[in-house]
């Protein structure tokens, strides 16, 4: 393809993409695609000859798009959102077309310097300390592929910081803290690093957020056994049910345990910091008190597309000293002199995408009010489905709504005193299967401690109150159908 071609083919993408997001309402949220639809339809090798680049653009169409679940349609309510802004498809497809590895300030310093800047941009916006500024040369910020990349980073920033200080300890005494509503990311840091990990006990009580007390019993109970803790991952909205751990009595616990690490997972909740109004009920003056690592997913409610996780360190040198390998071919004059940054000793891999580009486009082009707007936006629309359960006759909140996020469960008020926990946790079972069969809604479940229940997350910037009042009315439907079909079935 020569530039002619490509700037034809280019125009015609454009265009394409633009008529899929007109139409993206009118498109089922669900593929209903089987597994291996694909392989029917694509040749077991590549084309001898290569293919006109219309034919190509065509079988995306025709092939792809059947086959995808519709993440950024209105009538999205599963996991958490995953941000698609037409700022961040430009600002990826000029990184594509600037591309390269991006690991040092020499491989393109323009690719270094922007990331250094726009992270401090999104701390200033989230209201960080500036102790995690990269301008304040003893902090800083890093791009990480997603929060499992930034939580394997800072357990093994830990475990070096540990191990340096404690030379005698033994790797099978070293212990990662998480708590049983701690996202899967502690389980995969620990599989990967062959370390152990305790899981701390969370309570409906204190609504399924980890308090110090609990944190203490665990710490003295290890002390006991030999065993020896060396990071904490505290969660700032978990992913079942948006809890926020008490970072409070978290930190006063730590005080008296200096060589833990307490790195704070707010992959989905972080950006909420932007709007002044939620940093207290998210702790956030004690995070930047506290907290030695930091993760907020932009990706997410952040409007920038995937992927652009943001970590946050205290000291970067409890980075660079576990991850830095300079072999002759990497070693540059900057490098040596300190006078710049080297991500690549800010991450496991050692090249990087250009990912500060669509960070940068979407701060500028939504500004800080417009990013704030789209949060509250979001939190807003929750409020309006919260509104609708609380007055539903099938319906009821499980937990305390966290921001854009409510969990809920079918809870019949005529004859539910009948209903065991099991059983209700079987009716919601039940309905999950149900609404999950439709195409028009897409929603997930979950269990606290047992109790299955379902989750309705807000976060698309396409979803308005129109679409909040279409899943209401179609959840409410499909419960009452679920119920009374239970009802005919029971002796």
């Amino acid at each position: 393809m020569d530039i002619e071609q490509f700037r034809k083919a280019g125009y015609a993408a454009i265009d394409r993409i633009c008529d899929y997001f007109h139409s993206l309402e009118k498109l089922p949220v669900i593929s209903k695609v089987e597994p291996g639809y694909l392989r029917k339809l694509i040749p077991d090798e590549a084309p001898e000859q290569g293919e006109d680049f219309t034919k190509i653009a065509e079988d995306v169409e025709k092939m792809i798009l059947p086959g995808l679940t519709r993440w950024q349609h209105p009538s999205f309510f599963a996991y958490f959102p995953t941000a698609c802004t037409f700022e961040g498809i430009l600002g990826d497809l000029y990184s594509s077309s600037l591309s390269n590895p991006g690991f040092n300030w020499s491989a393109s310093p323009a690719c270094t310097e922007l990331e250094v800047i726009t992270m401090d941009w999104a701390a200033k916006l989230l209201g960080l300390s500036p102790a995690f500024y990269n301008s304040s040369e003893v902090g800083g910020g890093v791009i990480q592929v997603s929060a499992s990349d930034s939580v394997l980073v800072a357990v093994v920033a830990a475990r070096s910081r540990f191990q340096r200080d404690h030379p005698d300890a033994k790797v099978e005494d070293m212990v990662i803290y998480a708590t049983t509503q701690t996202h899967s990311l502690a389980q995969k840091a620990a599989l990967v690093l062959s370390l152990q990990l305790r899981t701390i006990e969370v309570s409906s009580e204190d609504q399924y957020a980890l308090q110090g007390s609990s944190l203490r019993a665990a710490l003295e109970e290890d002390a006991g056994l030999g065993r020896k803790p060396f990071i904490l991952i505290a969660t700032v909205g978990t992913t079942s049910s948006g809890a926020v751990d008490n970072v409070p009595e978290i930190a006063a616990v730590l005080k008296d345990h200096p060589d833990v690490w307490l790195h704070i997972d707010a992959a989905w909740a972080g950006v909420a910091f932007s709007c002044p109004e939620y940093r207290e009920q998210l702790y956030l003056p004690e995070i930047n008190e506290s907290a030695a690592s930091i993760c907020a997913n932009f990706h997410k409610w952040g409007l920038v597309n995937f992927d652009c996780s943001a970590m946050w360190v205290r000291d970067r040198k409890l980075l660079t000293d576990a991850l830095d390998y300079t072999p002759l071919y990497l070693r540059t004059k900057q490098g040596d002199e300190g006078t710049a940054i080297d991500y690549r000793n800010w991450h496991l891999g050692l090249g990087r995408r250009f990912r500060s580009i669509k960070l940068w486009f979407v701060l500028r082009s939504y500004g800080i009010t417009g990013f704030q707007r789209h949060i509250r936006k979001t939190i807003d629309m929750n409020k309006i489905f919260v509104k609708l359960v609380q007055e539903s006759k099938v319906l009821t909140l499980f937990t305390e709504p966290s921001l854009a996020l409510t969990v809920f469960r079918i809870t019949p008020q005529e004859g539910g005193e009948n209903f065991s926990a099991e059983a209700l946790s079987d009716l919601n079972a039940r309905f999950f299967k149900v609404v999950s069969a439709r195409d028009d809604i897409m929603l997930t479940q979950t269990s606290l401690n047992g109790d299955i229940c379902i989750r309705f997350a807000v976060g698309s910037a396409r979803t308005e109150e129109r679409h909040i009042k279409q899943a209401y009315e179609i959840i409410e439907q499909e419960a009452a159908k679920v119920i009374e079909a239970w009802r005919q079935h029971q002796p």
